[in-house]
């Protein structure tokens, strides 16, 4: 069975977003399968896989807003910013009302500066980060922007030693919770770590939609995954669209540039743009970018 399109999967508890691809990849027999977004062993979660000629568009799906679900826990931190780590600092009682943490709460919402944890995948000089924090060595690390779009306070169990506040995050690309929560602990005095998260969507992609790794088994041995896949396009539902004429489309799928049946909005300029012939079944055709000077379609990625 060939596969093409977005799977969604629910990824498990220590498990590597390259461990999920691998085993997926034994299960389909597909080799040509991307994931869009590491997640560290511990977090479980939405883990978009793209399957054939869609790891064309891995990058797009990268791009989106995330959501997750997070437990911060006060009164202790970690070497690696959540409980897989040693601890590194800790105080026996913490005193914090509910008014504090959601004046702390709203102070990050919006664009943020974040220093990527020594536990992390970036690179310095050729070499990742967590590479050097298992040498026990720790390098100065740039700071980078990023944008939560908001926050959402779920629960909190302020009457233990050690408090727990659940919350839920939708932030942009790049945003490390386990960074936010340190943070955010730091903003009210106190030591913090992250003790739990979910990833709860990607994009348009929810948690409900997603299939454990018994399910994609069991489905691929009824010869029904492919009932499961998201189409390409319509994983990347944030890229505008645009439309051509079954004469342009033809010239589309020839790789050559093509005018927009109407005109595109201006402020479009330079933007990737889900391209589609005007055809009745509008088929899919690729990514374009737009050229409002020259009011043309530039072929970036063709699906013929």
């Amino acid at each position: 069975m060939t596969l093409e399109g977005v799977l969604p999967v629910l990824k498990p508890a220590d498990y590597t977003s390259h461990d999920v691809v691998a085993k997926v990849r034994r299960i389909t027999g597909m080799k040509r399968i991307g994931h869009t977004g590491t997640l560290d062993p511990k977090v479980t979660g939405v883990l978009p896989l793209c399957i054939g000629r869609a790891t064309r568009v891995v990058e797009y799906i990268q791009d989106m807003p995330k959501e997750y679900e997070a437990t911060l826990t006060l009164g202790l931190a970690t070497d690696t910013e959540d409980l897989s780590g040693r601890i590194v600092e800790e105080v026996e009682t913490v005193q914090v009302s509910e008014d504090q943490i959601r004046a702390a709460v709203q102070s990050f919402i919006g664009t943020i500066e974040q220093i990527p944890p020594m536990y992390s995948a970036v690179k310095v000089e050729g070499r990742r980060l967590y590479e050097l924090a298992r040498m026990g060595q720790e390098v100065e690390r740039k700071k980078r922007q990023v944008t939560i779009y908001g926050i959402d306070l779920l629960e909190m169990k302020l009457d233990r030693p050690h408090p727990e506040i659940k919350f839920r995050v939708r932030c942009s690309k790049g945003t490390y919770i386990r960074t936010l929560c340190t943070d955010m602990g730091r903003q009210l005095g106190y030591p913090a770590v992250m003790s739990d998260l979910v990833r709860s969507s990607t994009g348009a992609i929810t948690l409900d939609r997603c299939l454990s790794i018994p399910e994609i088994e069991e489905l691929m041995k009824e010869g029904r995954l492919s009932e499961r896949l998201i189409p390409t396009d319509q994983a990347i539902p944030h890229i505008p669209k645009a439309y051509v004429s079954e004469v342009h489309a033809v010239r589309a799928l020839q790789g050559r540039m093509v005018r927009p049946e109407e005109p595109l909005a201006e402020e479009w300029n330079g933007r990737v743009m889900r391209v589609y012939s005007a055809a009745a079944n509008h088929p899919f055709l690729g990514i374009f970018r737009w050229d409002a000077e020259r009011a043309l379609l530039i072929p970036e990625k063709i699906f013929n």
